[in-house]
């Protein structure tokens, strides 16, 4: 589903929209619109034609209408903090920002719900039900600016996602605008909803088939305490199967976090979390509940590690040292930020069996490519984010980090993973995308797509690639010898 868009006329565009919208909600000068040329993924960067930042529901249906006269593509957007693209306007296009719908409508501790507008930051969440002892989970790294909207849009995850499940296990109901300026509402704050399940469908659909004006959450009970262990491996296969002998104990840690040798070296200097520069890998394990509960889930948890071949154990004693040991996980991508000009982070899941033989790949693809990668991975739930550091200023140099992590994406494929955890497909995954399903499976996305979206006005070009596309990338992997997936001839 490749964008493509016929040309308009700008000004008459900009007419109909302020007979809807005031001006200071119309962007249309190039300066103005340069800050929307891209989301975190800065590697693809376009202008767009105009920027919205509408104030109501009453104008976003009007948008909308004037898209319908023009035919003018749509892409939503929220912070801008999605790292695959999804948010990267599209020329003669426009970028429908949902910044300034960013009010708490309704907080219900009782009920154990918060009613939010799509603008509110996810960490705004947590903050205004602190009072009630209660918080919202998922937990980005980027929580701090990211919005519930975008989240919603990619169904984010986070470090906690283990325990307290991602963006689609914490969203009750979502209020959305069809292309054509209907308005649903999918789900509800009962246990269960009448009718199909088309809220699990639209969380994560990346702007494909609605606007997002109004989320309900699921807030929960925050834990009286929590403790993390660090735990250090003098070898990447003891801690890959450490992961995968905590899960099989039955323990369901709040957090089960990994990192290899490259990326603790990275961000030691830059946050001085205490991590074992010596180590393989390390692993932080949280147990979250009351005392009683932390107290035994941290023994048992110990316990395993240790008859996996931990080198050593530390366990948190403070809030404060808690904080400090998770510090370098947090940090790990403003940390790559500091000894590498660029960066490019994978995203993709496995089974957690396959951590070691994951990571072991991944140090022969850096002698094939010629560039370093650290690893970060949400262990628990074989969510991997790599991170491929090159220098954009040299040639080639960015064209062989997107290659190194196809090859990663692929890898996952292959083992019975998935090209994406949490971060989407955006404009980044579409090849990994004709890897992951066959042509059958792909027209079921473009049926789906097009049940909402008729014209393939919202988000077009993302998330879905066209046959033609698959054909080519599989013409491109028989033409390099690199066919692992018979179905990629057959587009």
């Amino acid at each position: 589903m490749d964008s493509g868009s016929k040309q308009v006329d700008p000004t008459e565009v900009v007419k109909a929209l302020r007979r809807i919208l005031p001006r200071h909600c119309i962007l249309s000068d190039a300066e103005d619109t340069r800050p929307y040329e891209c989301d975190s993924l800065t590697t693809y960067r376009q202008l767009p034609m105009i920027v919205t930042l509408p104030e109501n529901e009453e104008q976003i249906i009007g948008i909308l209408q004037v898209c319908r006269q023009f035919q003018l593509p749509i892409v939503p957007r929220g912070a801008g903090t999605g790292l695959s693209g999804g948010a990267m306007p599209i020329a003669n296009g426009l970028v429908l920002s949902t910044a300034k719908l960013n009010r708490l409508i309704r907080l219900d501790p009782s009920a154990r719900v918060a009613v939010v507008q799509p603008g509110v930051r996810n960490l705004a969440i947590s903050d205004a039900a602190a009072h009630a002892g209660l918080y919202y989970a998922p937990d980005p790294s980027s929580q701090l600016a990211c919005t519930i909207g975008g989240n919603v849009a990619e169904n984010a995850g986070g470090v906690h996602c283990l325990k307290y499940g991602l963006t689609v296990h914490n969203v009750l109901r979502v209020r959305v605008i069809t292309i054509d300026g209907d308005i649903l509402e999918l789900g509800g704050e009962s246990l269960d909803a009448p009718g199909l399940d088309l809220l699990s469908l639209f969380i994560g659909s990346e702007g494909m088939l609605g606007i997002v004006t109004e989320i309900t959450v699921k807030l929960i009970p925050k834990a009286p305490t929590a403790q993390v262990i660090l735990a250090s491996f003098d070898d990447i296969q003891k801690a890959g199967n450490a992961v995968a002998a905590v899960i099989a104990q039955g323990i369901i840690p709040a957090a089960l976090e990994m990192m290899d040798q490259t990326s603790v070296r990275m961000v030691e200097p830059f946050v001085k979390a205490g991590y074992d520069l010596n180590a393989k890998a390390i692993l932080l394990c949280e147990a979250d509940g009351t005392i009683e509960e932390v107290g035994e889930e941290i023994a048992r948890m110990s316990q395993v590690l240790n008859d996996a071949g931990a080198s050593a154990l530390r366990v948190s004693f403070s809030e404060q040292e808690r904080l400090k040991f998770w510090s370098g996980r947090k940090n790990a991508f403003p940390a790559a930020g500091r000894i590498s000009p660029d960066y490019y982070s994978v995203d993709g899941t496995i089974p957690r069996q396959h951590l070691a033989q994951v990571l072991l790949a991944i140090g022969q693809m850096e002698k094939k490519y010629g560039l370093v990668c650290a690893n970060v991975f949400h262990a628990g739930d074989g969510n991997l984010h790599p991170l491929i550091l090159f220098d954009a200023n040299q040639e080639g140099s960015f064209e062989k980090a997107e290659a190194f992590g196809a090859d990663i994406l692929e890898l996952c494929v292959e083992l019975g993973g998935s090209i994406t955890g949490e971060h989407g497909v955006g404009v980044e995954k579409l090849n990994s995308m004709c890897v992951q399903f066959n042509a059958a499976e792909l027209n079921t996305f473009f049926a789906l797509k097009a049940a909402f979206d008729p014209k393939s006005l919202l988000n077009p070009g993302k998330g879905i690639p066209s046959l033609q596309r698959c054909a080519e990338y599989g013409r491109m992997r028989v033409s390099q010898g690199q066919l692992k997936f018979p179905h990629l001839e057959r587009f």
